[in-house]
């Protein structure tokens, strides 16, 4: 299994200061390609199982709603056959400097996207033996790529 991390949020040092983050908003910001520490977007595959973990002074009834909300308007990209794949944590203590956050960490079909391009990037590297002589300096052969 290969997980998708992200975080929300995602802002300069000094910009989270200016603005108030809802529960809602760090809902939205969580599943947002953008906002994903993998090259990957989720709608390019279906989600198997993710977890969101909220820390700050939130309502957890609002976290759940919220992840229902979630869940019920994107259902094309959970797996049906998972019954009760989203998990919900909640930490009281907020993390320095910040009001409220979110980490969030989804096993999802997408991750082949992030595959594929590291697979291509290998393959024009090969074939251009890039860095090939560090290897064979150290008595490994160009058949065990």
């Amino acid at each position: 299994h290969f997980f998708m991390v992200g975080f929300a949020p995602l802002t300069s040092r000094g910009a989270h200061h200016f603005r108030a983050v809802s529960v809602p908003e760090l809902t939205q910001q969580m599943f947002d390609p953008k906002n994903m520490m993998a090259a990957s977007d989720f709608r390019n595959g279906r989600y198997l199982t993710c977890s969101a973990i909220f820390r700050g002074k939130v309502s957890m009834k609002e976290v759940e709603d919220q992840m229902r909300n979630v869940q019920n308007k994107n259902s094309s990209y959970f797996v049906e056959w998972i019954p009760n794949n989203v998990q919900t944590a909640l930490c009281s203590i907020p993390p320095r400097g910040l009001k409220m956050s979110s980490t969030f960490v989804g096993n999802s079909t997408a991750i082949q996207e992030l595959f594929k391009r590291i697979g291509e990037q290998f393959t024009a590297m090969f074939r251009r033996k890039a860095f090939l002589h560090w290897y064979t300096g150290e008595c490994m052969d160009k058949m065990e790529f």
